[in-house]
């Protein structure tokens, strides 16, 4: 009797609520996004700026990396997301080694020759652990209440390699999780699929933390390039 009561009244609120919706008409709305990013962003700096390359980032987790994969797209993801959060840090000089051809046919067009300078450091390493995961619950019986929450973990770990001796200098690892919730009441509510953007948001997280220990080492003079 309890449960046919409060079954009763949970139909009345949504009843209640399609009445004073269903007649509104749809309204647009749009918003400007500001991107989680490095804490040093922005931040004034006065040490060193060493010049700092890119080399090989791999995935090497089990996520998308089988002999159906094609190619090695979250590697390739990972390394674009640290070459712009270490830009972004204020704390370096990036040289760019992904689009070498496009900037030499670019100095071609405009007559000028090119006087490219070397890294003093190369960032490499790798997505080694990745993951996602779905979690369901049910309540007021199943019926009336469900949830599910999809999960999705990554962890990097990234070297900085001394151009001139070869050697690892220093070493560090971020990780990040990200989540996305929807519930259902009486069949109202959120209702979402497999979302890819998951894959982005918390391979972003990991490295944005892969950075932030980047600079703390820097600045507190754990790690420098040889001859400094």
């Amino acid at each position: 009797m309890r449960t046919m009561r409060m079954a009763g009244v949970v139909l009345a609120l949504a009843g209640g609520f399609l009445l004073s919706t269903g007649c509104q008409a749809p309204k647009e709305t749009q918003t400007t996004l500001t991107p989680n990013a490095v804490a040093v962003k922005n931040s004034p700096y006065s040490g060193p700026k060493y010049r700092v390359g890119l080399g090989k980032f791999e995935n090497r987790s089990p996520y998308m990396n089988g002999i159906f994969s094609d190619g090695d797209k979250l590697g390739m993801q990972a390394k674009i997301n640290l070459a712009g959060h270490v830009a972004m840090s204020n704390r370096f000089v990036v040289v760019d080694r992904l689009n070498m051809e496009e900037i030499a046919q670019e100095a071609k067009l405009a007559g000028e020759a090119q006087a490219l300078t070397g890294a003093q450091v190369v960032l490499t390493g790798a997505v080694t652990e990745f993951g996602r995961r779905e979690v369901g619950t049910v309540g007021l019986g199943g019926i009336l209440q469900r949830s599910r929450t999809q999960v999705a973990y990554a962890k990097v770990t990234v070297n900085v390699v001394d151009v001139k001796t070869g050697q690892i200098v220093y070493a560090v690892q971020g990780a990040g999780e990200f989540d996305l919730k929807n519930e259902h009441v009486l069949g109202f509510g959120s209702e979402a699929g497999y979302d890819a953007t998951l894959t982005d948001k918390v391979l972003n997280l990991a490295m944005i933390e892969v950075v932030n220990r980047l600079v703390e080492g820097l600045e507190q003079g754990q790690w420098k390039p040889s001859g400094e």
